[in-house]
C-alpha cells in the first residue's frame, strides 16, 4: 500500500472490482462520456456522486428543476441493470426514464413486451445510495428480479 492509498480506497476499489454490477456502472458511465473525460479516472472516483449520506441529501434541495448530471447517473444506473439482466439472460434489454421537472416519475427496463422492472422516482434530486454497498445490493436486487422475470417469460420477451 502506498501512503496516497487509504484503506478505505483500497476496500473501494476491492468492492469495484468483485462487484459485477459496479463494474456494469463503471462501464455505462465511460459509455456515455463522448469526450473521454473519464477515461482515466477511478472507478471508484466515477461511483463516488451515487453516494451520499443522509445529511447531504437533506442538503440538496428539492424545489428546482433535476439537474442534467442527476439525470444522467439515474439514467446510467438502470442502464446497468438492463446490461446485466441483457448478458445473463440474453435477451435485449431497453430502458426508459421518465421524470418530471418536479422530481417525480418511472424507472423501466423492458424486454421485448415484458417489463423486467418498474420503479417509482420520488425527489429525483436526491437520488443516491448511503454507501456503495448499497449500491451494489439494490443493483444487483434489481438485476435478480430482472433475470428471474426473463428467464421465466421468455417468449414474452422475444415479441
Amino acid at each position: 500500500m502506498t501512503t496516497a492509498e487509504s484503506p478505505v480506497a483500497l476496500s473501494s476499489a476491492l468492492l469495484v472490482d468483485s462487484s459485477p454490477f459496479l463494474k456494469a456502472m463503471v462501464q455505462q458511465i465511460r459509455a456515455n462520456d463522448p469526450y473521454g473525460t473519464f477515461r482515466h479516472w477511478a472507478d471508484e472516483l466515477l461511483l463516488k456522486p451515487y453516494v451520499l449520506s443522509k445529511v447531504q441529501k437533506r442538503q440538496i434541495s428539492v424545489e428546482g428543476e433535476v439537474d442534467p448530471i442527476t439525470q444522467s447517473r439515474i439514467i446510467a444506473f438502470y442502464r446497468a441493470i438492463a446490461y446485466r439482466i441483457e448478458t445473463e439472460t440474453g435477451q435485449l434489454s431497453q430502458v426508459v426514464v421518465d421524470l418530471s421537472h418536479e422530481g417525480f416519475g418511472w424507472a423501466l427496463i423492458f424486454s421485448g413486451r415484458l417489463i423486467l422492472t418498474s420503479q417509482t422516482l420520488r425527489d429525483a434530486q436526491r437520488f443516491g445510495f448511503d454507501s456503495l454497498e448499497k449500491l451494489s445490493t439494490e443493483g444487483e436486487k434489481l438485476v435478480a428480479k430482472g433475470i428471474d422475470l426473463a428467464r421465466q417469460y421468455p417468449a414474452v420477451c422475444d415479441l
